[in-house]
């Protein structure tokens, strides 16, 4: 795997994932997409902003956005400063399609 391929982890792994974990969950959308439904767990951090994340690197960081472009991009540039990322494939589509 390059330095730049992020992991994936499917919404079911997510889900489970968030019911036995603790977990650093970013949804990268804008600000307005967010308040209009999100996962409850997640954190609202836009990837315009997101080469400011300052979190821990001791666990990785999980990301979503809507289709799970914004988030790929999101887990390059927090790859290039040296966290372990999950892009959450198929974003909050996916999610809301398989989980609600």
């Amino acid at each position: 795997m390059s330095l730049h391929e992020a992991q994936e982890i499917s919404p079911d792994e997510l889900e489970e994932l968030l019911k036995k974990d603790a977990i650093t969950l970013l949804d990268v959308r804008v600000v307005e997409q967010y308040q209009s439904g999100h996962i409850k767990e997640a954190l609202s951090f836009p990837l315009a902003n997101i080469a400011n994340y300052q979190g821990s690197k001791d666990k990785p960081i999980y990301l979503v956005c809507r289709t799970g472009n914004k988030s790929e991009q999101a887990a390059e540039i927090l790859q290039a400063k040296g966290y372990q990322t999950f892009n959450m494939t198929g974003g909050m589509h996916q999610w809301f399609g398989e989980i609600v």
